[in-house]
């Protein structure tokens, strides 16, 4: 569908519209919710919640509004229920969210997330079909919570790793976005269920261009490669190696363990940000002032061939 006042929408498979109300506002809407990953019910909340917001993050908005989602068994004690919603409400208010209601139905297995309202002005907006050759492709969050959550049900991640993942899943990206657009860059995108190479792909096939990826420059939690060797990588981790069977070159030196990761699908992950080359300095230099730990992990080129391109 297109509208002269939709701006971002269903034609770059970007994760939030963008809706222009006023030549000064426009509306940002996203959706997003799942079932746990961790047990803990109150960090469960703050992540899913903290999982909502990025994909407004990544288009540079603000977030105003959201409805609670929430799906729950009727034979589960309610406390648990009440400890999930004080978590993402903790968040909410974090990043000064108003939460004003919502819808809950009864399911077997509980699921929790928001429908979110946010607002920018009008060509401020960061979609991810706009990067262009020679930029840099900037990371601000490692990778492995997917393989480090599913460890976690499985009950062999050590519970350091575990506590590390959940304090990143729960980070917002407000300070990332902050100054993504006070720097500027040419597109962005959240990573999430996809992976970092699917969230890439819908980058690179907007634009015609190859992304070139290093693993060695691409931040991984402490902890992974070990729970790889023990087999705890999650189903969509697999299924999201196996579609980029056709788009992916790899360097023959990237070990399996290293597809694995690039592909982990991720919860609430951080922003991948497509950056002029002149800008790059600064972007990394403003994210560290913010306490946000950038990395340059690859960048776009012209040459032909396969969509992605991984090197050691």
């Amino acid at each position: 569908m297109t509208h002269p006042n939709l701006l971002i929408g269903t034609g770059t498979s970007d994760d939030a519209a963008v809706y222009k109300l006023t030549e000064d506002i426009a509306l940002v809407q996203t959706v997003d919710f799942f079932p746990p990953v961790v047990d803990d019910p109150y960090f469960f909340g703050a992540i899913a919640v903290a999982n909502s917001l990025g994909d407004v993050y990544a288009k540079g908005g603000q977030p105003l509004t959201a409805l609670n989602i929430v799906c729950f068994p009727v034979g589960l004690k309610k406390d648990i229920l009440g400890r999930i919603l004080r978590g993402g409400m903790d968040k909410a208010n974090e990043a000064g969210l108003l939460i004003v209601g919502g819808h809950t139905i009864d399911d077997p297995e509980p699921k929790y997330g928001l429908a979110v309202t946010g607002i920018i002005r009008p060509g401020r907006q960061v979609s991810n079909a706009a990067a262009r050759a020679g930029d840099k492709l900037v990371l601000t969050k490692p990778l492995g919570t997917g393989i480090i959550t599913t460890a976690g049900k499985g009950g062999v991640a050590p519970k350091a790793v575990l506590d590390h993942a959940i304090e990143v899943m729960a980070t917002l990206n407000k300070a990332a976005s902050d100054v993504m657009l006070r720097v500027g860059v040419n597109a962005c995108t959240d990573v999430t269920g996809y992976g970092l190479l699917g969230h890439l792909r819908w980058m690179v096939e907007a634009t015609g261009l190859t992304a070139r990826v290093s693993l060695s420059q691409t931040p991984i939690m402490d902890g992974v490669w070990d729970l790889i060797a023990k087999g705890t990588v999650p189903g969509g981790t697999i299924r999201n190696l196996k579609s980029l069977a056709n788009i992916v070159r790899w360097d023959e030196k990237v070990s399996q363990d290293g597809r694995t990761v690039l592909a982990d699908a991720q919860t609430s992950g951080g922003l991948l940000m497509a950056t002029p080359p002149d800008r790059v300095d600064r972007l990394l230099r403003e994210l560290r002032q913010a306490g946000v730990q950038g990395a340059v992990i690859g960048e776009f080129t012209q040459e032909r061939g396969p969509a992605m391109v991984v090197m050691p």
